[in-house]
């Protein structure tokens, strides 16, 4: 299963648990889809409100996370690993064509892409946490 995979199930299986009226398709659909980059929505995959599911888990979240911005507390956020190795892979699977050892460009670059994928993907991602 691919990182970006990962992000897409946490953000989407945690606002599915918090709205059980919402359809379950995208819990059967996107573990199939877990070799792609981008994980293909269902015909019936509901709108998920990405900063509603993220505001949540921060406010559960004992540790101050600027996850808005940052790749790294975004990552932290979902519990998965924010190493540099993950974010590499991360970068990798997403097709960053910049160097990867310039670590904070491609962090920026990294939450930006990770952002506007959700939002390919179903999710409901306000413009400033694409751009």
């Amino acid at each position: 299963m691919g990182i970006f995979s990962n992000i897409y199930n946490k953000i989407f299986h945690h606002a599915s648990d918090a709205a059980p009226a919402a359809t379950p398709a995208a819990a059967t659909t996107a573990p199939a889809a877990a070799s792609a980059a981008a994980p293909a929505p269902a015909v019936a995959v509901p709108v998920v409100d990405v900063e509603v599911v993220l505001v949540d888990l921060a406010s559960k979240n004992a540790e101050t996370l600027n996850w808005r911005t940052s790749i790294v507390d975004l990552m932290k956020l979902l519990q998965l690993d924010s190493s540099l190795a993950a974010r590499k892979e991360l970068a990798q699977e997403l097709h960053f064509t910049g160097d990867t050892n310039d670590s904070a460009s491609m962090n920026i670059w990294l939450h930006r892409q990770v952002m506007i994928k959700l939002a390919e993907n179903g999710g409901k991602v306000p413009e400033e946490l694409k751009n």
